[in-house]
């Protein structure tokens, strides 16, 4: 028997010469050098091609786009403003506006700081505070305004004064509190991620050498990754900000650990029937290779997808996480595969993974499916924890599926509590917020909309009636035309018309005009990244349409109140595109359609339950303000896209099964067989994500717990008994069309 099985097994590396399996593994393993080296210099060039700025990610038809473009020209640097407040303790006396105007010209001599452009000190009408305006460069590099943010506060501390409480915030102040946030994504994230999952593999394999491999291979696909987003960042390519920088650290990590286990396991199971670890490579490799393609495909699809969005910051998301799944499938199937022939059976160690071989065919195997050989018999013993499961699964399918479907749907319920219209964005920073705590000072003492109007751009013809109606607006305190030869570069308008400036008689300044066009500011009574605030933007631009379709709104408030919108469509738009496109992946995969629909139905299903018990998290537990659109679109597209990962590393196995026992045996052997990489898988890339949570980024951190809980979710109850279930329940059936439903028993 020994003869047959060398027989058997030998000739396939016969037929290539020993220096080509040599050759070919090297020359991989130094290829995957070189893009790890690369990447890992590219690393620290991240932040320099990446922007927290929102206006950036707005669709060009947005009509705070259009307005932002129009106000360019009226400026003749692109900046910023930043706001210093100053609030006393009691009514400021005059050593302590002294002592602010003083620090008024330590903060203008900054550099960064357009000081021509900035305010004079103003004093609030109760006297007990103070702010001024200063704006600040946000020219070509991005990390300048958060540089320039955090000397204007070290001066600020350098500068204290007595019985008064400090801060600097508006726009400025909000991005460097955003930049300090993600400041750590390099390090402190990729660090708990790899963690993470170093424990979670060292636990399930219990081996020192195998975890070191899979690590290995996860950081050099994302080191290439990183190096191919960065070289296209500086082309102008693609934008790339923090939160799609630090998705894709941890995508790529989870994504190529996953891959890598479906292949291990594989990998393990053919050294039992291959004494070469050269064919044992091979053999693995076609049983591995179209369930990674499948899987990455389905994630890559499901990203690029995300092109059809309307906000930039969706639209970005999809190609450059897309390039780190290639480079995860990639990885998975060249370098790991090259590692694992080198390691061979050492990789396992100290369990032994022996040479089985291949025997006569048994009457009946361990499992209780006839013709199994003694290799196949050993991969199925009656006892242990997925042997259960299988035979629940065999002997009870209708009740396991009702009942998981019934608890899946009991958790949906917590949908009606979700509140995903947006959050201001002085709630984006966890934690505490240099920039929020101003703002709650600037609102006590100011109008809160002070230092970050809105912007109002029309005829010149028309600005008197333009600032009537702006006047006559609920939730608008005043209103000032840009003009020359006017303090600050500005005047007030009344109902009167503009008003003048110095001593009696002296002619009103005139307002600064651009190809025909005058720029209004509307002083806001709600802080500008307030739900009210776009209310009131959103009630200007219809008051402001009776004066002509011409008249834009943009500002502060304008770019959030549009990238809302923006994000609510790209929701409507993209979740039906995902559904449809993985639902043909999986048809042609499984030539079926009745298997794919239970697929999809599964992982839809499972997918409201997440997000419903995470609705209720969110509320009750960790009582955050709300959610960005976009949290319910990223959440499905990862959830759906990897879900629907573990039921094509469950299914592909299934037909392989079915095809020689059987859909039903064929079932039960599947699950049993992936149920430990499955699992394994779902809590690396369960981990994985729950990474994220260290950064104190309110939508990172909300992305973090849906897909964390979402995969454990599908790993232990939608794959593990949902699935596996109601197809044992169908029987052959789910085939259908294809030839399995005749073939199959």
């Amino acid at each position: 028997m020994e003869t047959q099985s060398r027989t058997d097994i030998r000739p396939p590396s016969s037929r290539v010469p020993k220096w080509l399996r040599v050759l070919i593994p090297a020359v991989l393993v130094l290829v995957w050098l070189a893009a790890f080296g690369g990447g890992g210099a590219a690393f620290g060039s991240l932040s320099d091609v990446s922007t927290n700025d929102q206006a950036q990610f707005l669709p060009a038809s947005a009509e705070a786009t259009e307005a932002l473009e129009l106000q360019e020209g009226f400026r003749e640097a692109d900046e910023i403003p930043a706001i210093v407040v100053i609030a006393g303790d009691a009514e400021l006396d005059d050593d302590q506006l002294d002592a602010i105007d003083e620090l008024r010209a330590e903060l203008l001599a900054v550099d960064g700081v357009h000081a021509d452009d900035a305010s004079p000190v103003l004093e609030s009408d109760d006297g007990r505070a103070a702010q001024l305006i200063v704006p600040v460069d946000n020219g070509d590099d991005a990390e300048r305004p958060s540089e320039t943010v955090s000397q204007l506060r070290g001066v600020i501390e350098s500068n204290p004064i007595p019985g008064t409480t400090i801060a600097v915030t508006g726009p400025a102040g909000f991005t460097a509190d955003l930049s300090a946030a993600f400041s750590g994504i390099d390090g402190l994230l990729l660090a708990v991620a790899l963690a993470a999952v170093f424990v979670i593999l060292i636990v399930v394999y219990r081996s020192p050498l195998l975890p070191v491999i899979v690590l290995f291979t996860s950081l050099t696909a994302l080191c290439a990754s990183v190096l191919t987003v960065v070289s296209l960042a500086r082309a102008d390519v693609l934008l790339l900000s923090g939160q799609t920088q630090g998705i894709l650290f941890i995508l790529v990590i989870g994504a190529a650990t996953d891959y890598a286990l479906l292949y291990i396991a594989r990998y393990r199971e053919t050294l039992a029937t291959h004494e070469r670890r050269w064919d044992a490579t091979r053999a693995a490799l076609r049983g591995a290779w179209e369930p990674i393609v499948a899987s990455g495909g389905t994630v890559i699809v499901g990203l690029l997808i995300l092109l059809a969005s309307e906000l930039t910051s969706n639209k970005i998301l999809g190609p450059v996480a897309a390039i780190g799944i290639v480079f995860a499938v990639l990885a998975a199937l060249t370098l790991l595969p090259a590692l694992m022939l080198w390691a061979g059976r050492a990789a396992f160690w100290p369990r032994r993974v022996a040479h089985v071989g291949e025997t006569e065919p048994r009457s009946r195997d361990t499992s209780g499916v006839p013709g199994a050989s003694a290799a196949e018999a050993s991969e199925l013993p009656d006892r242990g924890l997925w042997a259960g499961v299988g035979r629940l699964v065999s002997r009870r399918p209708r009740t396991v599926w009702v009942v998981s479907a019934l608890v899946l749907g009991v958790m949906s319920l917590g949908l009606v509590q979700l509140d995903a219209d947006g959050v201001p964005s002085s709630e984006f920073v966890l934690g505490e917020s240099e920039a929020r705590d101003g703002q709650a000072l600037l609102g006590e003492h100011f109008p809160a909309g002070s230092g970050t109007p809105a912007v109002i751009i029309g005829p010149e013809d028309e600005l008197q009636e333009m600032a009537d109606v702006a006047l006559g607006t609920d939730g608008v305190s005043g209103v000032s035309v840009l003009a020359t030869g006017s303090p600050a570069g500005s005047a007030p308008v009344t109902a009167d018309g503009v008003e003048a400036f110095g001593p009696p008689g002296t002619p009103a300044p005139e307002p600064t005009v651009m190809n025909g066009n005058v720029l209004l500011q509307a002083t806001l009574d709600d802080a500008s990244d307030s739900l009210e605030a776009e209310a009131t933007v959103s009630a200007l631009r219809d008051a402001l349409d009776e004066v002509g379709t011409e008249v834009l709104v943009g500002g502060q408030t304008a770019v959030a109140l549009d990238t809302n919108a923006a994000a609510i469509a790209d929701r409507t738009l993209v979740i039906p595109l995902v559904l449809a496109a993985i639902l043909v992946i999986l048809m042609l995969l499984l030539r079926s359609i009745v298997a794919p629909l239970i697929l999809i139905g599964s992982v839809v299903l499972s997918f409201a339950a997440a997000l419903g018990v995470s609705a209720l998290v969110f509320e009750h537990v960790f009582h955050f303000p709300g959610a960005d659109p976009s949290v319910p679109l990223f959440g499905f597209v990862f959830l759906v896209a990897l879900g629907v990962d573990y039921n094509i590393f469950l299914m592909t196995r299934v037909r392989e099964e079915s095809l020689r026992f059987g859909t039903r045996p064929g079932i039960v052997r599947g699950l049993r067989l992936t149920g430990g990489v499955i699992t394994s898988a779902g809590l690396v890339l369960a981990a994985s994500f729950a990474a994220l949570g260290v950064l104190p980024i309110l939508f990172l951190a909300q992305i973090s717990f849906i897909v964390a809980f979402g995969v454990l979710l599908d790993t232990f109850l939608v794959r593990t008994l949902l699935v596996p279930a109601l197809a044992y329940d169908v029987g052959r059936a789910i085939w259908w069309p294809g030839r399995l439903v005749r073939d199959s028993r």
